[in-house]
């Protein structure tokens, strides 16, 4: 494990690379906003106007996505006019990742400038209202089935040792989400996602523990980049794609096959509602 004067200078190190990557011009490109792209919004960065986009393997020290459906690449752009990082592809825990490497691309976007961060992901629905093409915007999480990203030496320049997580859904900006849904005639709704390891579907069993403990939707990432989120400062807000009835609620097997053809079919009120309320998000 790096000491936190390591983590931060490979932060600050991989910042100063995207800085020189961008073209002339935009060298002083400062986001107001950071998306991560799940699946389904892989193809929101034509909705944007684009400036630049950097592959995360050009560089220095940042991971590489390996997923299927997963670019891998930094987006600067505009969109409603509001300076804009799109991450197309994230890294997840169960790539052989350590928690430093997952949640890095977090901290660089936020040393870019950005001071909001709209995660989005793809997710097994527990509740069994739930129906698979469902929106769920994200009230709180349980993280304790993965290893917090603050574990080990405080990077003090990023934030306090014990931050505190009573709001790591920003409220304003959930009604911003709820507002615009509600505009644009678009259903809504609301629950607590879990973070499991994966990349291994969850049990029957697992998923009635789950149930048990609160979640409503659970999935392979979101939650670490939301913590790393706050500890830096960062203001969070997310929407999970609820891409099919989590295992017990469903006779189906389940398979990434699924998760991808269900999050294609709603991209489009997806990439609506992320956009509109991006545009929303970034008039505060």
């Amino acid at each position: 494990m790096n000491t936190p004067d390591k983590v931060y200078e490979r932060i600050v190190k991989a910042a100063e690379a995207v800085r020189r990557l961008l073209p002339d011009g935009q060298k002083d490109f400062k986001p107001k906003l950071a998306l991560i792209l799940g699946s389904g919004l892989g193809g929101f960065g034509s909705e944007i106007d684009i400036v630049a986009e950097i592959p995360y393997r050009d560089i220095e020290g940042m991971p590489v996505s390996t997923v299927e459906g997963h670019k891998g690449q930094f987006i600067f752009g505009y969109c409603g006019g509001a300076p804009v990082v799109l991450m197309q592809g994230r890294v997840h825990y169960y790539e052989g990742y350590s928690m430093e490497d997952v949640v890095m691309p977090v901290r660089v976007m936020r040393l870019l400038g950005a001071d909001f961060l709209f995660l989005t992901n793809a997710a097994g629905g527990a509740d069994p209202t739930f129906s698979a093409g469902d929106f769920m915007l994200i009230t709180d999480q349980i993280m304790n089935f993965v290893p917090s990203p603050l574990i080990g030496g405080n990077v003090r320049q990023l934030g306090t040792r014990f931050p505190d997580m009573s709001e790591i859904y920003d409220k304003q900006l959930r009604n911003v989400i709820s507002e615009t849904a509600e505009k644009l005639d678009i259903p809504l709704k609301q629950g607590v996602y879990c973070q499991l390891t994966g990349p291994n579907f969850e049990t029957p069993a697992e998923v009635r523990m789950a149930r048990i403990l609160g979640a409503d939707a659970l999935g392979m990432s979101t939650a670490c980049e939301a913590v790393a989120a706050r500890h830096c400062g960062f203001r969070v807000c997310g929407i999970s794609c609820i891409s099919n009835l989590a295992c017990g609620l469903t006779e189906t097997p389940l398979s990434h096959r699924e998760v991808q053809e269900t999050a294609d079919r709603v991209a489009p009120l997806f990439t609506a509602l992320v956009k509109r309320s991006i545009e929303e998000i970034c008039k505060l």
